[in-house]
């Protein structure tokens, strides 16, 4: 891994994804476990990978790690994934295909560019048309409304058109070095217990959720078409446990709920045992300018 640390243009996530860590990277840098730099952890597991800020930084300045385990439930993300990583040149092909058909239009014509694909992505997927699902999915990341995933029940992308004047589509020099860093890590998709067996104690595991709603007109946990429920929320907070119990670091990030509600005390509940620091972050899914500002966010840690 030696080479990551020679690269003048380290790679970044490729795709933005809302929730996205890359805001808080140096809170949870400051907070990483002593093991990344003495060299005593050899294992990193990701197992809500997402838009992966945090697995770029740890792989690109910690060079202790061997084994990197990303996973998330969302297949459409981890194809994704997988596709930059074993094909990249067909990608980037048919990335800048999409790209030189799509810049010249004017706005109205842009809309029903992208308002087709997007009826493609979710028409047409088969292990056959990998690269070209992980392109469609690209572009529509750059060119929706607020760089949102989002999915209804049918499990179909639904987010509308974006409007800008000029996306970055194709990132050659971006996606060859994603490509790079992959090459490092298994990729899996599933359930975030289904990791549970790469933990040992030179693991170190980064769990990035989907946020517990600050209210309940404030959910937004479509990254897949199964809903993560409360129910969920406890069984990540028992999951935490056993990552405990087996000698494992980790680090959760979550909402705070007492933003909305300070008699809220879920966290204290299920991870009093653990340590609990609130740092503040921009609220960013939320389509009134109005409604994002200063909020402040959990980061859990078992040392």
């Amino acid at each position: 891994m030696s080479f990551l640390k020679q690269k003048q243009s380290l790679a970044k996530p490729f795709l933005k994804w809302a929730g996205g860590k890359g805001q808080l990277v140096k809170e949870i840098d400051a907070r990483l476990p002593a093991g990344l730099r003495t060299g005593h952890i050899r294992k990193y597991l990701e197992p809500f990978a997402g838009g992966g800020a945090v697995f770029f930084h740890v792989a690109q300045h910690y060079s202790s790690i061997e084994h990197f385990h990303l996973g998330d439930v969302n297949q459409d993300l981890i194809s994704c994934y997988s596709v930059v990583k074993e094909s990249v040149e067909s990608l980037i092909c048919e990335l800048r295909t999409l790209e030189e058909d799509f810049l010249p239009l004017d706005m109205p014509r842009r809309k029903r560019f992208y308002l087709k694909l997007r009826e493609q992505f979710n028409a047409e997927k088969s292990p056959d048309s990998n690269v070209v699902t992980a392109a469609r999915l690209i572009f529509l990341n750059k060119t929706c409304f607020n760089g949102l995933y989002r999915v209804n029940r049918k499990g179909h992308f639904n987010v509308p058109f974006g409007d800008y004047k000029r996306p970055t589509i194709c990132d050659e020099e971006n996606l060859r070095a994603v490509s790079e860093l992959l090459q490092e890590a298994n990729l899996v998709c599933g359930d975030f217990e289904d990791s549970e067996s790469y933990l040992d104690d030179r693991t170190f595991v980064y769990l990035d959720p989907p946020y517990r709603p600050l209210s309940r007109t404030a959910s937004f946990t479509s990254y897949s078409k199964n809903d993560f429920s409360e129910a969920d929320q406890i069984r990540l907070a028992e999951f935490c446990k056993r990552i405990h119990s087996k000698g494992a670091q980790f680090i959760l990030s979550n909402s705070d709920p007492k933003n909305e509600d300070p008699s809220d005390h879920f966290f204290e509940d299920h991870y009093g045992a653990f340590r609990m620091n609130r740092v503040k972050a921009a609220r960013a899914i939320n389509c009134k300018g109005t409604g994002r500002g200063q909020i402040y966010e959990l980061v859990i840690a078992n040392y």
